[in-house]
């Protein structure tokens, strides 16, 4: 079962170009000038399972999607419980911290090509080690977040194409829908400046912080 830790545990999600890692930069920035140490961290990781999942993401390497799959759980399951840099050793220590990507990214982007059920399945032991204390969904018009990316420099990665984009989409909703009665999900509409976004986002974020 899911245990009770001192610190406390929020996800951003959102397809690839809602401006998730923008928006974990200043709620970690708004956290701090209310005297906290957010710990801001992401999926896949930079460890020995996060690097090869870039690689198949990059078009490195080639990719069956049981398999990446399956590496982004394990990839996970260290993100918690890694003795020196794990989510759960700063949750113990009392810290905010702040992902981008948990498990409802698996659910809605493998579910394009694998059953939906099953990828919960697969994350089984990360719900059980860990539940966040709420996912926050930016949810921004995907040809919105294409225009963003395609104004990046480099190559895309294997998910970043309009019509994968706009399935994600509806995939996260399928799995909130499903999900809603064991996890705490908060839609916050990304169609609007990163300002108005963050104001938006930490309404929701402040208190489940700073709760008794």
């Amino acid at each position: 079962m899911t245990q009770e830790y001192p610190g406390r545990f929020i996800v951003i999600e959102g397809i690839d170009g809602s401006g998730k890692s923008t928006q974990i930069r200043l709620l970690c920035e708004a956290l701090a000038k209310k005297n906290q140490d957010p710990l801001a961290t992401f999926e896949p990781t930079n460890g020995p399972i996060g690097t090869l999942i870039r690689k198949m993401l990059g078009g490195d390497l080639p990719v069956d999607q049981r398999t990446i799959a399956s590496l982004f759980a394990a990839d996970r399951t260290d993100h918690l419980v890694n003795p020196k840099t794990g989510i759960r050793k700063a949750m113990d220590e009392g810290r905010v911290v702040i992902c981008d990507r948990y498990y409802f990214s698996s659910y809605a982007y493998h579910a394009q090509y694998i059953d939906m059920d099953w990828v919960i399945q697969a994350n089984a032991v990360n719900a059980d080690i860990l539940t966040p204390d709420a996912t926050l969904f930016i949810d921004v018009d995907p040809q919105v977040c294409l225009s963003r990316i395609q104004s990046r420099k480099g190559p895309l990665e294997i998910y970043e194409k309009i019509d994968i984009m706009k399935a994600v989409r509806a995939n996260y909703f399928k799995a909130f829908e499903k999900l809603k009665d064991r996890e705490t999900v908060i839609v916050i509409d990304g169609n609007a400046s990163f300002d108005t976004v963050a104001e938006r986002i930490w309404e929701k974020a402040a208190p489940l912080v700073f709760k008794e």
